[in-house]
C-alpha cells in the first residue's frame, strides 16, 4: 500500500470517525427521549413493551437497507439493539416509581447465581428486596443482607419469600419458613418438584400460602428479553395466578401455568431431554479418537451450532444437573424414548430405507414446529 492510500484511508476513517460521533449523539438524544417515555409511562401504569410499535420500527428499518446497501438481516439486529437499549432506559427511568407500588420480597440463597439474579429483576420490577446467605457468613448482617435466615427478624415484613436454593435443599428450607408461619407468599423455584410433595403438604397443613414457580432460563438470561416462567399449581389456577402476578409484574414476563402433577414429566423433556442430548453429543465425540483442533477448523455450520449448545450445557453445575436427571420421577421414559428413536434411525440407515427416514424426519419436525 503507498503513501497515497494510506492517506486516502486516513481521510476516510476521519470521515466515519465523525459519523460515529454524529451517531452516537444522536443516541444519546434517543436514549433520553426513552426516558422521557419512560416517565410517562411509570406515572400511567402502563407497560413498558408495545409490540406494535417495535414492529413498526422494524419494518421501518427493513425498508431502508437496501438504501444503505445491506441486509434486512443487519438493518433488524441494529434496530433491535437500539429497541433494547431504549427499553432498558425506560426500565431504569421507571424503576423509582414502580418502587412505589412494589412489595417487599426476602430472597433466600441470594448469593447465589439465581438467588442474585432473581434479587436483580425483583429490584427492577420495582419491589424493594433483601436477601440471606451463608455465603455472607464473614460480614455482619447490613442493608438488607443477611447470613442466615435466623437473623431475619420479622418474616412478616415481607409479601413474598423466595427460594433460591439447591434441589437438594430445597424441600428442608420449605419446612424451616413454613415453621414459622409467614404471611406472605412463599415461592420456590425449583426445577424439579415432585421430591417436594411432602414438604409443601407440611406447609399448607400450616396455613402457609407456597407457589411452585420455575424460571425457564438462567442466571445468564437478560432481563429486558422475553421471560418465561412455568407456574406448577397445586390450587385453583387463577387464584394461583393471580397470588404470583404481583410479584412477576414485568413487561417481558410470560406466566405459563400446569398442573403441578405434570410439571416434571412436561421438565424430563424440555430439560432432561435437552441435557441429556448435549451431554451426549459432547460424550460421544470424546469417545471419537478425534483431534480437538481439527474438529473445530473443519467444523461444518451445523457442528458449530450444536457444538455452542452443547458447551452451553457442559458449562453448567454438574451438581445441579445430575440433581435435575436424577430427582424427575420420569426420567425412564425419556431415556426409553431416547434409546427407541436411535435405535430406529440406525435400523433405517442400515436399510437404506429413505421412505422410512424421510417419515421418521417428519414426524420430528412437526413435533418441534407444529405449535409454532
Amino acid at each position: 500500500m503507498d503513501t497515497g492510500e494510506n492517506a486516502e484511508l486516513l481521510t476516510l476513517r476521519d470521515a466515519i470517525a465523525d459519523l460515529d460521533r454524529a451517531l452516537l449523539e444522536l443516541l444519546r438524544r434517543r436514549m433520553d427521549l426513552a426516558a422521557e417515555v419512560g416517565r410517562v409511562k411509570a406515572a400511567a401504569g402502563a407497560a413498558v413493551v408495545v409490540r406494535d410499535a417495535e414492529d413498526r420500527v422494524l419494518t421501518r428499518a427493513r425498508r431502508h437497507a437496501e438504501a444503505c446497501g445491506v441486509s434486512e438481516q443487519v438493518m433488524e439486529e441494529i434496530f433491535h439493539a437500539i429497541m433494547s437499549g431504549s427499553v432498558e432506559r425506560q426500565h431504569r427511568v421507571g424503576v423509582e416509581a414502580r418502587r412505589r407500588r412494589g412489595g417487599r420480597i426476602l430472597v433466600v440463597g441470594g448469593a447465589g447465581a439465581m438467588g442474585g439474579w432473581l434479587s436483580d429483576f425483583l429490584t427492577l420490577v420495582g419491589h424493594t428486596v433483601e436477601a440471606t446467605d451463608p455465603a455472607w457468613s464473614s460480614i455482619g448482617p447490613a442493608g438488607g443482607r443477611y447470613r442466615s435466615l435466623a437473623e431475619v427478624p420479622d418474616l412478616d415484613a415481607y409479601d413474598f419469600v423466595v427460594l433460591a436454593v439447591p434441589l437438594a435443599a430445597t424441600g428442608a428450607l420449605i419446612d424451616e419458613v413454613a415453621g414459622r408461619r409467614p404471611r406472605g407468599t412463599v415461592v420456590e423455584i425449583a426445577s424439579i418438584k415432585t421430591h417436594l410433595g411432602p414438604a409443601l403438604a407440611r406447609a399448607g397443613d400450616r396455613g402457609v400460602a407456597v407457589s411452585s414457580l420455575h424460571p425457564m432460563f438462567g442466571p445468564g438470561k437478560s432481563p429486558y428479553e422475553p421471560l418465561t416462567f412455568v407456574l406448577a399449581c397445586r390450587d385453583e389456577t387463577s387464584a394461583e395466578r393471580s397470588r404470583i402476578e404481583a410479584l412477576l409484574a414485568h413487561p417481558y414476563t410470560r406466566l405459563v401455568a400446569v398442573p403441578f402433577a405434570h410439571h416434571d414429566r412436561l421438565m424430563g423433556w424440555l430439560l432432561g431431554l435437552a441435557h441429556l442430548s448435549g451431554m451426549l453429543f459432547g460424550a460421544a465425540l470424546a469417545r471419537s479418537g478425534l483431534d480437538a483442533a481439527e474438529l473445530r477448523a473443519c467444523a461444518s455450520t451445523t457442528f458449530t451450532r450444536q457444538a455452542a449448545t452443547a458447551l452451553s450445557v457442559l458449562g453448567e453445575d454438574p451438581a445441579l444437573y445430575l440433581d435435575i436427571q436424577r430427582l424427575n420421577p420420569h426420567r425412564e421414559e425419556v431415556y426409553r424414548a431416547t434409546r427407541a428413536a436411535l435405535d430406529e434411525l440406525v435400523g433405517l440407515v442400515a436399510a437404506a430405507d429413505l421412505e422410512g427416514f424421510r417419515a421418521t424426519l417428519a414426524s420430528a419436525q412437526e413435533i418441534l414446529t407444529g405449535g409454532a
